[in-house]
C-alpha cells in the first residue's frame, strides 16, 4: 500500500451534514402557527364536504317555528323563517369557500402572468402594463365591485369574475418587483444567451424562484375573496338564493336579527368568516416567517433564549 493510499485510509471522513434547507411544506408543518392554520382550513374543508350528510336535504327549507334558540332540535337555532341554522352554515362553507379559493388562484395566476412578462420583457410591454395596473390600482375598491356587480347578471360566476377583476393589480405590482430582482441574474441571462424560449424561461427559471412570495401572494388573494364576497352578499348584490355565509348575514340582517336579539342567526356565519380569515393569516405569517431572513433569524433566537 502507498503512502498516498494510506494517508486515505487514516484520514477520517467528514460526516455529512444536514440539509439546511428543509422543504417549505415541512417547515410548515413544524411551525405551530401553520399547523393551527392548516388544522382549521382542513375542518372547514371536511365540514363543507360534509355538508350533505350531516344535514341532508335543501338547507333553506321552512321546517321549524321562526327564531327559536339553540336547542338540542336545533343546535344553532333558527332563522326568523324558521330555517335550521347549523344547516345554512354548513352549507354556506361550500359556496364560501369555493369562490375564496376559486378568486384566489385566477386573481394570483393573472398576476403571475402580468408581474413575469412585465419583468422579462421590460420596455414597452412593460410600460403599458404598469398603465393598466396603476389604473386598477387607482380605481376605488369597494365602488367598483359595487358597480360591477350591480350591472352584471347575479350568479356565483358573476361573483368570482368581479372579485377576479379587482384583486389581482395589487399582487401583481409585488410580484412584478420580485420577478425583476431576480430577472437581471445570472442564470436568467445565460438562459438567454442559449437561446431558451421567454415562457419557458419566465416559468422554469423565475417562477420557482418566486415560490414564497406566490404562495403568501395566493394567500393573501383567498381571504380577500372570502371577505369581498361576504361583503358584497351581504349588501345584497349576489344572488341571493344561493346558500353561503354572505347571504345568511343578508337575510339575517333583513330580517332584523340584531335589533330582535336573535344572535344565533349572524354570529356562526361571521364567526366562520372570520376563523378561516384567521387560519390563513397564520398560514400566510409562517411562510414569511420561514422564507423572511429577518424573521428567520429572529425566530431562531426565540428558541435559543428559550
Amino acid at each position: 500500500m502507498t503512502t498516498i493510499e494510506i494517508a486515505k485510509a487514516t484520514t477520517p471522513t467528514a460526516p455529512a451534514r444536514p440539509s439546511r434547507r428543509r422543504g417549505l411544506l415541512r417547515q410548515l408543518i413544524d411551525s405551530k402557527k401553520a399547523l393551527t392554520g392548516l388544522v382549521l382550513l382542513a375542518l372547514f374543508a371536511l365540514l363543507a364536504l360534509l355538508a350533505p350528510v350531516l344535514a341532508p336535504g335543501d338547507p333553506s327549507l321552512i321546517n321549524s317555528a321562526g327564531s327559536q334558540s339553540p336547542s338540542a332540535e336545533h343546535w344553532l337555532g333558527t332563522t326568523a323563517k324558521g330555517q335550521d341554522v347549523l344547516a345554512l352554515t354548513l352549507w354556506g362553507a361550500r359556496s364560501s369557500l369555493f369562490v375564496g379559493f376559486t378568486v384566489g388562484l385566477a386573481a394570483t395566476g393573472v398576476a403571475i402572468l402580468v408581474g413575469l412578462a412585465s419583468a422579462y420583457f421590460g420596455r414597452i410591454v412593460d410600460d403599458a402594463l404598469t398603465l393598466v395596473t396603476n389604473v386598477f390600482l387607482l380605481l376605488p375598491g369597494l365602488p367598483l365591485l359595487i358597480i360591477l356587480a350591480a350591472f352584471l347578471p347575479p350568479g356565483t360566476s358573476t361573483v368570482i369574475l368581479v372579485l377576479v377583476v379587482t384583486g389581482w393589480a395589487g399582487s401583481a405590482r409585488v410580484l412584478r418587483a420580485q420577478a425583476k430582482s431576480i430577472r437581471g441574474k445570472d442564470f436568467v441571462a445565460a438562459a438567454v444567451v442559449t437561446g431558451e424560449r421567454p415562457l419557458r424561461i419566465m416559468f422554469r427559471e423565475i417562477l420557482p424562484n418566486m415560490a414564497s412570495v406566490v404562495m403568501t401572494t395566493l394567500l393573501g388573494c383567498v381571504i380577500f375573496g372570502i371577505g369581498a364576497q361576504a361583503g358584497l352578499e351581504f349588501l345584497g348584490l349576489g344572488d341571493s338564493s344561493v346558500v353561503s355565509w354572505g347571504t345568511n348575514l343578508y337575510w339575517a340582517s333583513n330580517d332584523g336579527a340584531l335589533m330582535t336579539g336573535t344572535w344565533w342567526a349572524f354570529v356562526p356565519s361571521g364567526l366562520c368568516i372570520a376563523l378561516v380569515a384567521f387560519a390563513l393569516a397564520l398560514v400566510n405569517y409562517a411562510v414569511d416567517e420561514i422564507t423572511n431572513p429577518r424573521l428567520r433569524n429572529r425566530r431562531a433566537r426565540r428558541e435559543r433564549r428559550g
